[in-house]
Protein backbone atom coordinates (compact mmCIF):
# COMPACT_ATOMS: atom_id res chain seq x y z
CA UNK A 1 0.00 0.00 0.00
CA UNK A 2 1.30 3.49 -0.88
CA UNK A 3 2.27 5.98 2.10
CA UNK A 4 -0.04 7.89 0.69
CA UNK A 5 -3.11 7.96 -1.68
CA UNK A 6 -3.24 9.09 -5.53
CA UNK A 7 -3.75 12.68 -5.65
CA UNK A 8 -5.98 13.63 -8.83
CA UNK A 9 -6.82 16.36 -10.23
CA UNK A 10 -10.02 16.65 -12.68
CA UNK A 11 -9.75 18.90 -15.88
CA UNK A 12 -12.73 19.20 -18.15
CA UNK A 13 -15.35 21.68 -19.47
CA UNK A 14 -18.00 23.29 -16.91
CA UNK A 15 -20.34 22.21 -19.31
CA UNK A 16 -19.67 18.66 -17.89
CA UNK A 17 -20.26 19.68 -14.19
CA UNK A 18 -22.41 16.04 -13.46
CA UNK A 19 -19.80 13.80 -15.53
CA UNK A 20 -17.01 16.03 -13.55
CA UNK A 21 -18.88 15.08 -10.39
CA UNK A 22 -19.51 11.68 -11.19
CA UNK A 23 -15.82 11.08 -11.64
CA UNK A 24 -14.83 12.81 -8.42
CA UNK A 25 -17.34 10.56 -6.21
CA UNK A 26 -15.69 7.70 -8.42
CA UNK A 27 -12.17 8.52 -7.10
CA UNK A 28 -13.09 9.40 -4.09
CA UNK A 29 -14.43 5.95 -3.35
CA UNK A 30 -11.67 4.36 -4.87
CA UNK A 31 -9.36 5.79 -2.19
CA UNK A 32 -7.65 8.71 -4.07
CA UNK A 33 -7.59 12.08 -3.29
CA UNK A 34 -9.40 14.60 -5.61
CA UNK A 35 -8.43 18.07 -6.55
CA UNK A 36 -11.53 19.86 -8.30
CA UNK A 37 -12.32 22.86 -10.79
CA UNK A 38 -14.01 25.32 -8.63
CA UNK A 39 -17.55 25.81 -9.34
CA UNK A 40 -20.18 28.76 -9.39
CA UNK A 41 -23.85 29.09 -9.09
CA UNK A 42 -23.72 32.11 -10.99
CA UNK A 43 -21.60 33.64 -13.95
CA UNK A 44 -17.87 35.07 -13.20
CA UNK A 45 -16.28 37.71 -14.27
CA UNK A 46 -13.63 37.53 -16.77
CA UNK A 47 -10.80 38.34 -13.97
CA UNK A 48 -12.26 35.91 -11.87
CA UNK A 49 -12.13 33.15 -14.19
CA UNK A 50 -8.31 34.29 -15.33
CA UNK A 51 -7.60 33.79 -11.58
CA UNK A 52 -9.59 30.34 -11.11
CA UNK A 53 -7.83 29.20 -14.11
CA UNK A 54 -4.08 30.79 -12.77
CA UNK A 55 -5.29 28.16 -9.49
CA UNK A 56 -6.66 25.62 -11.42
CA UNK A 57 -2.56 25.20 -12.82
CA UNK A 58 -1.28 25.41 -8.77
CA UNK A 59 -3.99 22.47 -8.35
CA UNK A 60 -2.14 20.31 -11.13
CA UNK A 61 1.41 20.64 -9.52
CA UNK A 62 -0.10 19.25 -6.96
CA UNK A 63 -1.74 16.13 -8.53
CA UNK A 64 0.41 12.78 -9.22
CA UNK A 65 -1.79 12.83 -12.49
CA UNK A 66 -4.64 14.98 -14.20
CA UNK A 67 -8.05 13.01 -15.50
CA UNK A 68 -9.72 14.76 -18.40
CA UNK A 69 -13.37 14.33 -18.23
CA UNK A 70 -14.29 14.49 -22.11
CA UNK A 71 -17.52 12.92 -22.82
CA UNK A 72 -17.39 12.38 -26.48
CA UNK A 73 -14.05 14.10 -26.80
CA UNK A 74 -14.47 17.36 -26.74
CA UNK A 75 -11.62 19.33 -24.91
CA UNK A 76 -12.12 23.33 -25.00
CA UNK A 77 -9.66 26.09 -25.07
CA UNK A 78 -9.22 26.03 -21.30
CA UNK A 79 -8.85 22.00 -20.76
CA UNK A 80 -6.81 22.57 -23.64
CA UNK A 81 -4.29 24.70 -22.08
CA UNK A 82 -4.25 22.36 -18.99
CA UNK A 83 -3.30 19.51 -20.76
CA UNK A 84 -0.80 21.59 -21.97
CA UNK A 85 0.67 22.54 -18.99
CA UNK A 86 0.27 19.02 -17.91
CA UNK A 87 2.30 17.89 -20.50
CA UNK A 88 5.06 20.57 -19.76
CA UNK A 89 5.05 19.84 -16.08
CA UNK A 90 5.30 15.82 -17.02
CA UNK A 91 2.29 15.45 -15.03
CA UNK A 92 0.53 12.02 -16.13
CA UNK A 93 -2.29 12.53 -18.16
CA UNK A 94 -5.63 10.59 -18.38
CA UNK A 95 -9.10 10.69 -20.33
CA UNK A 96 -12.48 9.58 -19.14
CA UNK A 97 -13.72 10.47 -23.30
CA UNK A 98 -11.77 9.60 -26.56
CA UNK A 99 -8.09 11.18 -26.22
CA UNK A 100 -7.98 14.17 -28.33
CA UNK A 101 -5.23 14.14 -31.20
CA UNK A 102 -1.86 14.93 -31.36
CA UNK A 103 -1.04 13.26 -27.79
CA UNK A 104 2.45 14.53 -28.39
CA UNK A 105 4.00 17.60 -26.89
Amino acid sequence: MPDRPEIVCLCGSTRFVAEMRAANLALSLAGVIVVAPGEAAEPVTDQQKAALDALHLRKIDLADRILVVNPGGYVGESTSREIAYARATGTPISFTGPAPLPLSP
